[in-house]
């Protein structure tokens, strides 16, 4: 079965031996200076995509929103010097027209386009029956089944070359990252589109150029075929998100510490050792799915009995007191709190609306 980065072979794309498929740039094109530097510093390294924003969706009038079609010659002038294939970002069927006549080798759906099914369906149209790659970043908002909307509108409009990237997810709730990588999303996008090149991109996520690295080795031992990272000739001087970009060196020194795991046939002894590592797995899930059915069942009577007493369904101390509990003991058995807490509260919402 061919991997995701045999389908970017295919693409025609160029693919490095013992490294995954690397996509980088700055952030945004800002000068034809700025352009040929970056890429001549990037035309040694295993770098497959020179990428760079041209429209820049900003969340507030008054930031930097790019050069627009005016920075398509200097990318063109840079794949001319060293042999970079280029990448930009495309939001509106008129962008696609000027990529499209530019020839660049790889456009992207940014994720405040990949939310809107109405932009989608207008990229989809004039997206149909190229033969240029289209990568899919995901929505903004952690909703699977909007990201799987996205990628059915492509398909359904004749795209094929196309693969998806990781860019995180908004969130409410403080947090060391920019964005939320919500790892268990990109899986459930690969049970529905199991055969597509999976990229990730650690800049957004991070937010500050010194995470990068966590986030790119996480998503290469979680199979992630590549990374788009945010690379920048002067990162200080940048005009947007100036703190996640590296400089051309410090991506050399973080390829050259990133493991990258190649997919190999397992030998039978690891193949056994694995079916009996997910048989326990498979009899620990039935456990403890018997344990919330019968944790929902007691619930069911508590409610009941609230019910029944005139009491108020949510008792706000009572539910502190289960929560502080709950996360010390899983501290003790190695379980972080925050994954604590995610699961007692989402069990939590489930009991209060049993009990309404």
């Amino acid at each position: 079965m061919p991997t995701g980065l045999d389908i970017l072979r295919t693409w025609g794309l160029p693919v490095f031996d013992g490294s995954p498929f690397i996509i980088a740039g700055p952030c945004s094109a800002e000068s034809r200076q700025q352009i040929l530097e970056t890429a001549l510093a990037l035309q040694g390294l295993p770098v497959s995509l020179f990428r760079a924003g041209l429209w820049k969706p900003r969340t507030r009038p008054g930031g930097f929103e790019g050069v627009g079609e005016t920075a398509l010659s200097w990318l063109q002038e840079a794949r001319e010097k060293t042999g970079l294939r280029l990448a930009v970002e495309i939001a509106t069927p008129r962008q696609v027209e000027l990529a499209l006549q530019a020839k660049i080798d790889v456009l992207w759906i940014g994720a405040r386009t990949s939310g809107n099914p109405f932009a989608v369906k207008e990229l989809a149209q004039a997206l149909a029956g190229i033969d240029q790659p289209v990568l899919v970043k995901n929505p903004l908002s952690p909703d699977l089944n909007l990201w799987i909307g996205t990628m059915e509108r492509l398909l359904n409009a004749g795209v094929r070359k196309l693969g998806v990237i990781l860019r995180g997810f908004g969130h409410s709730a403080p947090s060391k990252w920019r964005y939320e990588p919500e790892w268990n999303l990109g899986v459930g996008l690969r049970n529905h589109f199991p055969d597509l090149p999976y990229i990730c991109d650690p800049s957004h996520i991070a937010g500050k150029a010194e995470l990068i690295p966590q986030i790119c080795q996480q998503a290469l031992d979680l199979d992630f075929h590549g990374l788009m990272i945010e690379t920048h000739c002067n990162p200080a001087a940048a005009l947007s998100d100036p703190d996640q970009q590296l400089t051309p060196s410090q991506l050399a020194d973080l390829l050259s510490r990133l493991v990258f795991k190649h997919l190999s046939a397992p030998t039978d002894e690891t193949r056994k050792l694995l079916a009996s590592f997910r048989l326990e797995i498979d009899n620990l899930d039935e456990e403890l799915l018997r344990v919330l059915a019968r944790r929902q069942q007691l619930v069911a009577q508590i409610g009941e009995l609230k019910r029944e007493q005139g009491l108020t369904i949510l008792q706000a101390e009572r539910w502190r007191q289960v929560l502080a509990k709950a996360q010390a003991s899983g501290q003790e058995l190695g379980l972080s709190p925050s994954l604590v807490a995610d699961i007692f509260n989402r069990i939590h919402e489930e009991s209060l609306s049993r009990q309404q």
